[in-house]
């Protein structure tokens, strides 16, 4: 049987890994647990300033509705 084509297996030998220098370590858990606290961290300060900014607006469409009603409560009165 005639092989017009080479398979890529027979040109690549197969890769001898050695699992203890192919593991991130220790280095490369702190750096991921690092990673993950700060995205814990910013998530949590961006909720923090989502409220407040949300809370403000709230008491600013109050205090315009106590205005308006003022403003009409005075207006009537006169």
């Amino acid at each position: 049987m005639p092989r017009s084509f080479i398979l890529a297996e027979e040109l690549i030998p197969p890769i001898q890994v050695d699992p203890v220098l192919v593991s991130p370590g220790a280095i490369g858990f702190f750096a991921t647990f690092l990673v993950a606290a700060g995205a814990v961290a910013l998530i949590f300060d961006m909720a923090r300033r989502v409220r407040r900014v949300r809370y403000r607006a709230e008491i600013s469409e109050r205090l315009d509705r106590e205005m308006e009603q003022r403003a009409t409560a005075e207006d009537s009165g006169k």
